[in-house]
Protein backbone atom coordinates (compact mmCIF):
# COMPACT_ATOMS: atom_id res chain seq x y z
CA UNK A 1 0.00 0.00 0.00
CA UNK A 2 2.71 2.30 1.00
CA UNK A 3 4.56 1.59 -2.22
CA UNK A 4 1.23 2.47 -4.36
CA UNK A 5 1.29 6.29 -2.94
CA UNK A 6 4.83 6.73 -3.10
CA UNK A 7 4.25 5.96 -6.78
CA UNK A 8 1.08 7.80 -7.07
CA UNK A 9 2.57 10.99 -5.15
CA UNK A 10 5.65 10.74 -7.51
CA UNK A 11 3.31 10.58 -10.31
CA UNK A 12 1.66 13.76 -9.58
CA UNK A 13 4.27 15.65 -8.95
CA UNK A 14 6.09 14.85 -12.34
CA UNK A 15 2.83 15.82 -14.20
CA UNK A 16 3.07 19.43 -11.91
CA UNK A 17 6.29 19.75 -13.11
CA UNK A 18 5.23 19.59 -16.82
CA UNK A 19 2.25 21.61 -16.38
CA UNK A 20 4.39 24.20 -15.36
CA UNK A 21 6.43 24.69 -18.51
CA UNK A 22 5.41 26.51 -20.89
CA UNK A 23 4.61 24.95 -24.39
CA UNK A 24 6.96 27.43 -26.17
CA UNK A 25 9.89 26.99 -23.85
CA UNK A 26 13.05 26.11 -26.01
CA UNK A 27 13.76 22.49 -26.14
CA UNK A 28 17.89 22.98 -25.55
CA UNK A 29 19.25 26.07 -24.66
CA UNK A 30 22.48 27.34 -24.68
CA UNK A 31 23.64 29.18 -21.25
CA UNK A 32 27.04 31.87 -21.15
CA UNK A 33 29.28 32.01 -19.17
CA UNK A 34 32.23 35.08 -18.37
CA UNK A 35 35.33 33.45 -16.18
CA UNK A 36 33.07 32.64 -13.08
CA UNK A 37 30.06 34.23 -14.03
CA UNK A 38 27.21 33.02 -15.76
CA UNK A 39 24.76 35.55 -18.01
CA UNK A 40 21.17 36.07 -17.70
CA UNK A 41 19.91 34.16 -20.41
CA UNK A 42 17.48 34.94 -23.03
CA UNK A 43 16.81 34.36 -26.85
CA UNK A 44 17.82 37.65 -27.67
CA UNK A 45 22.00 36.81 -26.70
CA UNK A 46 21.77 33.43 -26.63
CA UNK A 47 24.89 31.54 -28.33
CA UNK A 48 24.09 29.59 -31.74
CA UNK A 49 26.07 27.61 -34.44
CA UNK A 50 26.49 29.30 -38.12
CA UNK A 51 28.61 28.14 -40.89
CA UNK A 52 30.37 25.77 -38.34
CA UNK A 53 31.13 28.03 -36.68
CA UNK A 54 29.97 28.79 -32.66
CA UNK A 55 28.74 32.58 -32.43
CA UNK A 56 28.35 34.53 -29.56
CA UNK A 57 26.77 37.88 -28.60
CA UNK A 58 29.29 40.55 -28.43
CA UNK A 59 27.78 41.73 -24.75
CA UNK A 60 29.54 39.28 -23.05
CA UNK A 61 32.51 41.96 -23.72
CA UNK A 62 30.22 44.44 -21.30
CA UNK A 63 30.06 44.20 -18.01
CA UNK A 64 31.45 41.62 -16.05
CA UNK A 65 32.82 40.28 -19.40
CA UNK A 66 34.97 43.32 -19.05
CA UNK A 67 37.04 41.34 -16.77
CA UNK A 68 38.39 39.32 -19.79
CA UNK A 69 40.63 42.04 -21.07
CA UNK A 70 39.23 42.64 -24.17
CA UNK A 71 37.88 46.02 -24.90
CA UNK A 72 34.54 46.17 -27.21
CA UNK A 73 33.63 49.51 -29.11
CA UNK A 74 30.51 49.33 -31.55
CA UNK A 75 30.63 52.61 -34.39
CA UNK A 76 26.85 52.62 -35.14
CA UNK A 77 27.78 55.32 -38.08
CA UNK A 78 30.58 52.73 -39.70
CA UNK A 79 28.67 49.58 -39.19
CA UNK A 80 32.13 48.29 -37.26
CA UNK A 81 33.06 46.74 -34.13
CA UNK A 82 36.22 47.04 -32.90
CA UNK A 83 37.70 44.88 -30.25
CA UNK A 84 41.26 45.33 -28.43
CA UNK A 85 43.03 44.32 -26.03
CA UNK A 86 43.11 47.06 -23.00
CA UNK A 87 46.27 49.62 -22.68
CA UNK A 88 47.07 48.55 -26.58
CA UNK A 89 45.78 48.56 -30.10
CA UNK A 90 48.33 46.46 -31.63
CA UNK A 91 46.34 43.72 -30.97
CA UNK A 92 42.78 44.45 -32.46
CA UNK A 93 40.16 43.06 -34.12
CA UNK A 94 37.49 44.87 -36.62
CA UNK A 95 34.49 43.17 -37.85
CA UNK A 96 32.31 44.94 -40.51
CA UNK A 97 28.57 44.67 -40.57
CA UNK A 98 28.63 44.83 -44.15
CA UNK A 99 31.40 41.97 -45.04
CA UNK A 100 32.05 38.65 -44.47
CA UNK A 101 35.66 38.98 -42.71
CA UNK A 102 37.25 40.86 -39.98
CA UNK A 103 40.86 42.42 -40.43
CA UNK A 104 43.31 42.35 -37.60
CA UNK A 105 45.86 45.44 -36.45
CA UNK A 106 48.10 43.75 -39.05
CA UNK A 107 45.80 43.59 -42.28
CA UNK A 108 45.49 39.96 -41.83
CA UNK A 109 41.66 38.95 -42.96
CA UNK A 110 40.01 36.38 -41.63
CA UNK A 111 36.76 35.06 -43.26
CA UNK A 112 34.81 34.88 -40.27
CA UNK A 113 31.66 37.50 -40.62
CA UNK A 114 29.64 39.04 -37.59
CA UNK A 115 25.62 38.09 -38.06
CA UNK A 116 23.26 41.16 -36.24
CA UNK A 117 20.31 39.50 -35.28
CA UNK A 118 17.61 42.06 -33.85
CA UNK A 119 19.55 45.02 -32.20
CA UNK A 120 22.29 41.94 -31.11
CA UNK A 121 25.84 41.76 -32.71
CA UNK A 122 26.69 38.39 -32.60
CA UNK A 123 31.03 37.22 -33.34
CA UNK A 124 32.43 34.16 -33.96
CA UNK A 125 34.26 33.52 -30.48
CA UNK A 126 37.15 30.83 -32.04
CA UNK A 127 38.62 33.44 -33.47
CA UNK A 128 38.58 35.89 -31.09
CA UNK A 129 39.48 33.27 -28.72
CA UNK A 130 42.83 32.63 -30.81
CA UNK A 131 43.66 36.58 -31.54
CA UNK A 132 43.26 37.77 -27.83
CA UNK A 133 44.78 34.21 -26.44
CA UNK A 134 40.81 33.33 -24.53
CA UNK A 135 39.79 29.85 -23.90
CA UNK A 136 36.43 28.67 -24.48
CA UNK A 137 34.36 25.73 -24.10
CA UNK A 138 30.87 24.17 -25.08
CA UNK A 139 29.91 21.97 -22.28
CA UNK A 140 26.58 19.58 -22.01
CA UNK A 141 24.55 20.14 -19.05
CA UNK A 142 21.14 19.35 -18.29
CA UNK A 143 19.06 21.79 -20.47
CA UNK A 144 21.04 22.30 -23.38
CA UNK A 145 24.82 23.38 -23.84
CA UNK A 146 26.98 25.77 -21.14
CA UNK A 147 29.36 28.12 -23.39
CA UNK A 148 32.42 29.09 -20.89
CA UNK A 149 34.45 31.76 -22.33
CA UNK A 150 37.78 32.48 -20.14
CA UNK A 151 40.82 33.70 -19.40
CA UNK A 152 44.00 31.18 -19.50
CA UNK A 153 44.52 31.79 -15.59
CA UNK A 154 41.08 30.25 -15.23
CA UNK A 155 42.28 26.82 -13.54
CA UNK A 156 39.22 24.49 -12.99
CA UNK A 157 38.23 21.87 -15.06
CA UNK A 158 35.07 22.05 -17.54
CA UNK A 159 32.78 19.88 -15.74
CA UNK A 160 33.59 20.80 -12.54
CA UNK A 161 32.78 24.52 -13.61
CA UNK A 162 29.70 23.44 -15.31
CA UNK A 163 28.76 21.25 -11.96
CA UNK A 164 29.95 24.56 -10.00
CA UNK A 165 27.85 27.00 -12.02
CA UNK A 166 24.20 24.44 -11.82
CA UNK A 167 22.20 26.36 -9.20
CA UNK A 168 22.74 29.58 -11.16
CA UNK A 169 21.91 27.89 -14.63
CA UNK A 170 18.78 26.41 -12.97
CA UNK A 171 17.77 30.01 -11.51
CA UNK A 172 18.46 31.30 -15.28
CA UNK A 173 16.75 28.76 -16.77
CA UNK A 174 13.41 29.25 -14.42
CA UNK A 175 13.89 33.06 -15.01
CA UNK A 176 14.21 32.33 -18.93
CA UNK A 177 10.72 30.35 -18.56
CA UNK A 178 9.20 32.86 -16.84
CA UNK A 179 10.05 35.70 -19.00
CA UNK A 180 8.98 33.65 -22.17
CA UNK A 181 5.56 33.47 -20.13
CA UNK A 182 4.92 36.53 -19.32
CA UNK A 183 5.53 37.21 -23.24
CA UNK A 184 2.87 34.57 -24.21
CA UNK A 185 0.18 36.56 -22.48
CA UNK A 186 1.02 39.76 -23.08
CA UNK A 187 -1.75 41.91 -25.25
CA UNK A 188 -1.42 43.97 -28.15
CA UNK A 189 -1.23 47.43 -26.66
CA UNK A 190 -3.77 49.68 -28.43
CA UNK A 191 -1.70 51.96 -31.00
CA UNK A 192 -1.34 55.54 -29.70
CA UNK A 193 0.13 58.82 -32.24
CA UNK A 194 4.12 58.32 -32.58
CA UNK A 195 6.45 60.20 -29.96
CA UNK A 196 7.90 63.40 -31.29
CA UNK A 197 11.72 63.35 -30.81
CA UNK A 198 12.64 66.37 -29.62
CA UNK A 199 16.62 65.64 -28.03
CA UNK A 200 19.11 67.73 -29.70
CA UNK A 201 22.12 66.82 -31.63
CA UNK A 202 25.32 68.43 -29.61
CA UNK A 203 28.75 68.50 -31.16
CA UNK A 204 31.27 68.77 -28.24
CA UNK A 205 34.71 69.73 -29.34
CA UNK A 206 37.88 69.67 -27.09
CA UNK A 207 41.83 69.86 -27.27
CA UNK A 208 43.56 67.00 -26.84
CA UNK A 209 46.37 67.71 -24.22
CA UNK A 210 47.40 65.44 -22.12
CA UNK A 211 47.53 61.25 -22.98
CA UNK A 212 46.18 59.95 -19.58
CA UNK A 213 43.27 62.68 -19.38
CA UNK A 214 41.93 62.15 -22.96
CA UNK A 215 42.23 58.20 -22.61
CA UNK A 216 39.84 59.30 -18.99
CA UNK A 217 37.60 60.59 -21.60
CA UNK A 218 37.14 58.51 -24.36
CA UNK A 219 36.76 56.19 -21.74
CA UNK A 220 33.62 58.23 -20.63
CA UNK A 221 32.52 58.39 -24.02
CA UNK A 222 32.19 54.90 -24.49
CA UNK A 223 30.18 54.30 -21.51
CA UNK A 224 27.41 56.63 -22.58
CA UNK A 225 28.13 55.57 -26.33
CA UNK A 226 28.69 59.31 -27.33
CA UNK A 227 31.07 60.68 -29.92
CA UNK A 228 33.07 63.83 -29.55
CA UNK A 229 35.59 65.84 -31.62
CA UNK A 230 39.76 66.06 -30.50
CA UNK A 231 41.87 68.55 -32.02
CA UNK A 232 45.13 67.69 -31.63
CA UNK A 233 48.08 69.55 -31.63
CA UNK A 234 51.47 68.32 -33.07
CA UNK A 235 53.05 67.33 -29.69
CA UNK A 236 50.21 64.91 -29.30
CA UNK A 237 50.35 63.88 -33.02
CA UNK A 238 53.59 62.90 -32.43
CA UNK A 239 53.10 61.45 -29.04
CA UNK A 240 49.65 59.30 -28.82
CA UNK A 241 49.44 57.50 -32.03
CA UNK A 242 47.70 54.62 -29.58
CA UNK A 243 44.70 57.22 -28.55
CA UNK A 244 44.57 58.21 -32.11
CA UNK A 245 43.85 54.77 -33.69
CA UNK A 246 41.39 54.43 -30.73
CA UNK A 247 39.73 57.52 -31.90
CA UNK A 248 39.61 56.56 -35.21
CA UNK A 249 38.08 52.98 -34.56
CA UNK A 250 35.62 54.01 -32.10
CA UNK A 251 34.45 57.19 -34.63
CA UNK A 252 35.47 59.86 -33.06
CA UNK A 253 36.86 63.27 -34.62
CA UNK A 254 39.99 63.91 -35.30
CA UNK A 255 40.78 67.42 -36.05
CA UNK A 256 44.05 69.66 -35.97
CA UNK A 257 45.02 72.88 -34.17
CA UNK A 258 46.94 75.35 -35.52
CA UNK A 259 48.06 79.21 -34.42
CA UNK A 260 47.58 82.07 -36.31
CA UNK A 261 50.17 83.85 -34.17
CA UNK A 262 52.79 81.34 -35.35
CA UNK A 263 55.79 82.54 -37.83
CA UNK A 264 54.49 79.47 -40.12
CA UNK A 265 51.50 79.61 -42.17
CA UNK A 266 47.87 78.37 -40.95
CA UNK A 267 47.86 76.16 -44.27
CA UNK A 268 51.93 74.37 -43.30
CA UNK A 269 51.21 73.50 -40.00
CA UNK A 270 47.86 71.91 -40.62
CA UNK A 271 49.51 69.83 -43.74
CA UNK A 272 52.28 69.13 -41.12
CA UNK A 273 49.49 67.77 -38.62
CA UNK A 274 48.06 65.66 -41.09
CA UNK A 275 51.25 64.18 -42.30
CA UNK A 276 51.67 63.18 -38.61
CA UNK A 277 48.02 61.74 -38.39
CA UNK A 278 48.97 59.74 -41.45
CA UNK A 279 51.92 58.53 -40.12
CA UNK A 280 50.21 57.39 -36.48
CA UNK A 281 46.53 56.53 -37.66
CA UNK A 282 46.62 55.92 -41.39
CA UNK A 283 43.99 59.03 -41.89
CA UNK A 284 43.43 62.22 -42.65
CA UNK A 285 40.94 65.11 -41.60
CA UNK A 286 39.68 68.58 -42.43
CA UNK A 287 38.79 69.98 -39.26
CA UNK A 288 40.45 72.42 -38.27
CA UNK A 289 40.75 74.47 -35.04
CA UNK A 290 42.66 77.66 -35.42
CA UNK A 291 44.21 79.85 -32.27
CA UNK A 292 44.40 83.71 -32.59
CA UNK A 293 42.20 83.12 -35.57
CA UNK A 294 41.97 86.06 -37.80
CA UNK A 295 39.74 86.46 -40.97
CA UNK A 296 43.07 85.85 -43.35
CA UNK A 297 43.98 83.06 -41.48
CA UNK A 298 40.78 81.23 -41.78
CA UNK A 299 40.32 82.46 -45.22
CA UNK A 300 43.58 80.90 -45.95
CA UNK A 301 42.68 77.17 -44.42
CA UNK A 302 39.28 77.35 -45.64
CA UNK A 303 41.17 78.09 -49.46
CA UNK A 304 42.76 74.73 -48.82
CA UNK A 305 40.35 72.53 -48.42
CA UNK A 306 40.05 72.55 -44.21
CA UNK A 307 37.17 73.13 -42.23
CA UNK A 308 37.34 76.04 -39.75
CA UNK A 309 35.28 75.19 -36.27
CA UNK A 310 32.84 78.09 -34.99
CA UNK A 311 31.77 76.79 -32.34
CA UNK A 312 28.13 77.70 -30.77
CA UNK A 313 29.32 78.27 -27.62
CA UNK A 314 32.86 78.46 -26.48
CA UNK A 315 33.57 77.48 -22.75
CA UNK A 316 36.83 77.11 -23.00
CA UNK A 317 37.00 79.52 -20.11
CA UNK A 318 34.75 77.87 -17.48
CA UNK A 319 36.15 73.83 -17.32
CA UNK A 320 34.01 71.16 -17.86
CA UNK A 321 35.31 69.33 -14.52
CA UNK A 322 32.13 68.94 -12.32
CA UNK A 323 28.61 67.99 -11.81
CA UNK A 324 27.88 71.90 -11.13
CA UNK A 325 29.59 72.83 -14.37
CA UNK A 326 28.04 70.00 -16.32
CA UNK A 327 24.60 71.43 -15.07
CA UNK A 328 25.37 75.05 -16.37
CA UNK A 329 26.64 74.08 -19.76
CA UNK A 330 23.58 71.45 -20.35
CA UNK A 331 21.12 74.50 -19.57
CA UNK A 332 23.62 76.99 -22.49
CA UNK A 333 22.95 73.92 -24.61
CA UNK A 334 19.06 73.27 -24.61
CA UNK A 335 18.34 76.93 -24.20
CA UNK A 336 19.16 76.70 -28.15
CA UNK A 337 17.45 74.94 -30.44
CA UNK A 338 18.53 72.58 -33.04
CA UNK A 339 22.41 71.16 -33.13
CA UNK A 340 24.80 72.94 -31.44
CA UNK A 341 28.38 73.17 -31.46
CA UNK A 342 30.38 73.39 -27.97
CA UNK A 343 34.46 74.22 -27.58
CA UNK A 344 35.81 72.84 -23.83
CA UNK A 345 39.40 73.72 -25.18
CA UNK A 346 41.05 71.34 -22.36
CA UNK A 347 39.57 72.10 -18.89
CA UNK A 348 37.10 69.12 -19.53
CA UNK A 349 37.44 65.89 -17.32
CA UNK A 350 36.03 62.56 -17.16
CA UNK A 351 33.60 63.92 -14.09
CA UNK A 352 32.39 66.77 -15.58
CA UNK A 353 31.96 65.01 -19.27
CA UNK A 354 29.96 61.81 -17.31
CA UNK A 355 27.89 64.49 -15.81
CA UNK A 356 26.83 66.49 -18.74
CA UNK A 357 26.51 62.99 -20.88
CA UNK A 358 24.33 61.55 -18.10
CA UNK A 359 22.04 64.50 -18.46
CA UNK A 360 22.03 64.55 -22.55
CA UNK A 361 20.94 61.13 -22.30
CA UNK A 362 18.31 61.40 -19.57
CA UNK A 363 16.74 64.44 -22.50
CA UNK A 364 16.93 61.89 -25.04
CA UNK A 365 19.97 64.47 -26.52
CA UNK A 366 22.32 62.98 -29.16
CA UNK A 367 26.25 63.87 -28.46
CA UNK A 368 27.68 63.18 -32.27
CA UNK A 369 31.51 63.15 -34.01
CA UNK A 370 31.78 66.79 -35.26
CA UNK A 371 31.91 66.28 -39.36
CA UNK A 372 33.74 68.18 -42.28
CA UNK A 373 29.81 69.81 -43.03
CA UNK A 374 29.11 70.64 -39.28
CA UNK A 375 31.72 72.96 -37.92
Amino acid sequence: MRRKLAALLLCLLLVFQMSAVPSEAAGTVYFTAVNKNVLSLSDATMPFWSGGYLYVPSTIFTGVGRDLGVSYYPNIAKQTVLLYVDDTIYSSLVFDLNKDYAIDNEGNMYFQKPIQRGGVIFLPISLIARCFGLLYSTVEVDRGYLVWVRNPDMDMEERYFADAARSRMDYEYSQYLRNQGAAAEETVPEQSEPSVVTGQRIYLSMEAAESAAVSSLLDTLDRYDAQAAFYCTAGFLEEAGDLLRRMSAAGQAIGLIADAADDRPVTEQLEAGNRLLSQAASVKTRLAWIRNATAEAVAEAEAAGFCCLTPDLDRSAYPLSSTGAADTLFQRVTSRSGAVTVWLGDGANAAGLGSFLSAAEAADDRCLAMTETVS
